[in-house]
């Protein structure tokens, strides 16, 4: 395989396609051959829509077709379980639409289940793969900013109208702010404290049965703490701030980077210094990450036990906002 483009197949024709598909067009290292849908007409329209040779009238068409090596997973929380382990059945590498499972422990379970398989496996968040966070990494690591102290986030959008019949608003889809965007900043969290949440707190606001607002704390184990607000009640709001004993980094929009990604550096007596990331598309870093190492035979990055650790504390998260109190993740 080394040398050629790696060959793509996407189970499903959900709304993140809208923002998928011109990722796989730019993407150098993919090529986009099949879409699949359980309705004919839907596979024949996307594919058509964005120029895909083949249109499959099932999902279990597209796994057996022997001309894709690997697929992305857009469908329902619920079902990335399945159709992971059915990919792998079919020797097909997955990059699975987040969260990975709706629970850690189906996590860990479908990532062995694709070691057996030897297929490799990722979750599809994009802003690990951003330029823009390798910039930030390496001014966190070099000590920039001091120790990393404090971290606050949110991921939050008004969702219009609250129709009962949305995916994200079903409990046996595994619905939920939490597990649709409040996944990010804990995500976030972990990646900048580089170390894993020991106990948590959270309150959260109910409907359907989901919770549509969550406000969550995070305590490490030596006593710093991170707080973060998800849902689907405000407007836009994807940043995250981290705070440092010698100065503070304010990263805006940081899960849907625009053009224009930066990072505000604020110093105490003096002006915020601004770092600049232009001109890159995450979701094509994310499509041409994942091919090149299936392709040379490399472990994909970040690993899905990444997806497993994350798991962990919206579990607890979800745990404390359902019974009160402060869990141990």
């Amino acid at each position: 395989m080394a040398g050629t483009k790696l060959r793509w197949g996407i189970l499903g024709v959900a709304n993140i396609n809208h923002r998928l598909l011109p990722g796989f067009a730019k993407a150098e290292h993919a090529e986009l051959r099949a879409i699949a849908s359980r309705s004919p007409d839907k596979a024949r329209a996307a594919a058509a829509a964005a120029n895909i040779p083949t249109a499959h009238a099932s999902y279990e068409a597209l796994l057996d077709d022997p001309t894709i090596d690997a697929v992305y997973i857009p469908l329902p929380n619920t079902l990335h379980a399945e159709w992971t382990r059915r990919a792998a059945d079919r020797g097909k590498h997955v990059l699975c639409e987040k969260p990975l499972t709706p629970t850690a422990p189906q996590a860990e379970e479908v990532i062995a289940y694709c070691r057996g398989k030897h297929v490799q496996l990722m979750d599809g968040f994009m802003w690990p793969h951003h330029p823009r966070t390798a910039r930030l990494r390496q001014f966190l690591d070099a000590g920039s900013i001091g120790e990393v102290q404090r971290v606050s986030s949110a991921f939050t959008f008004r969702m219009e109208p609250f129709d009962p019949n949305n995916i994200r608003l079903r409990t046996e889809l595994a619905g939920g702010s939490l597990l649709d965007v409040g996944c990010y900043p804990v995500y976030g969290i972990r990646w900048a404290f580089g170390a894993e949440p020991e106990t948590v707190y959270a309150t959260a606001r109910y409907e359907y049965g989901v919770d549509v607002e969550m406000t969550g704390i995070v305590r490490l184990a030596d006593g710093r703490m991170a707080s973060f607000d998800c849902g689907f009640t405000l407007p836009y709001r994807g940043w995250m701030e981290i705070t440092g004993s010698e100065a503070t980094v304010f990263v805006p929009n940081l899960w849907l980077p625009g053009p224009r990604a930066n990072f505000l550096i604020l110093r105490e007596g003096r002006d915020p210094e601004e770092v600049v990331v232009a001109g890159e598309d995450q979701i094509v870093h994310m499509i041409n990450h994942f091919s090149i190492a299936i392709r040379e035979g490399q472990p994909v990055s970040p690993a899905p036990e990444e997806a497993v650790r994350t798991l962990r504390v919206l579990d607890a998260l979800a745990e404390s906002a359902r019974e009160g109190g402060e869990v141990k993740v």
